[in-house]
């Protein structure tokens, strides 16, 4: 219990310090929410989705769950996305995976995980349907480097399909979507793929080289 109250003493002093930096701020929040992103990522710890934008609280809508998964069975993420859509009107939906996740590891590996098997069966599915990329790796750390920007592409198509994406196109609202991956190993954000408000693919920068 006493590691458990040092939450609330450190929670005390980011307030106060906050306030003393920002008098307005605490008031300012407790009136709306404004984000311009909504944010689609792992629940891993070492992924915290405000920090690694240097974003503020109220600038970023946040949904996360095991290896970023968007699935139309999941209606806990479909209502979030239909909130950030249609009532937040975000700006921006990112996708955002990360190397070194452990749900895309625990998807590769031939042993049993218990109830998580089941969320993990659309990874290992996404692994079936690039079996010819996949085969082309040559190590561990690059197969498992290609399965965490794979699924962050197959998830972005699952979020691009969604009738919540494809209705708010329909009315002429404008927004992006775009895949990107963190890595934990330098703390860099890279660019994979987005989508703009046309429908139209962009391949970023850091688009796999094995899929081009």
């Amino acid at each position: 219990m006493e590691d458990f109250k040092r939450i609330f003493e450190k929670n005390k002093a980011w307030a106060a310090a906050t306030k003393a930096s920002f008098p307005d701020f605490f008031e300012g929040l407790a009136k709306q929410q404004n984000p311009e992103y909504l944010w689609i990522g792992c629940s891993d710890s070492r992924v915290p989705a405000n920090q690694i934008m240097d974003l503020p609280p109220g600038e970023v809508f946040v949904h996360r769950n095991i290896a970023n998964i968007v699935v139309p069975s999941d209606l806990n993420c479909l209502s979030v996305l239909q909130y950030a859509v249609e009532v937040l009107k975000v700006r921006h939906i990112i996708v955002c995976g990360h190397y070194g996740c452990g749900g895309i590891e625990a998807a590769l590996s031939d042993r049993k995980n218990g109830m998580i098997d089941n969320w993990l069966r659309h990874i290992r599915t996404i692994k079936r349907l690039n079996e010819d990329v996949i085969a082309k790796t040559t190590t561990h750390q690059e197969l498992s480097d290609l399965m965490c920007e794979l699924n962050v592409i197959e998830q972005v198509n699952n979020v691009r399909a969604t009738t919540v994406v494809q209705d708010a196109w329909d009315r002429g609202q404008e927004f992006s979507i775009h895949g990107i991956i963190y890595s934990i190993r330098d703390g860099l954000l890279r660019d994979i793929i987005h989508f703009d408000h046309g429908n139209n693919l962009v391949e970023g920068p850091d688009y796999p080289k094995a899929l081009r």
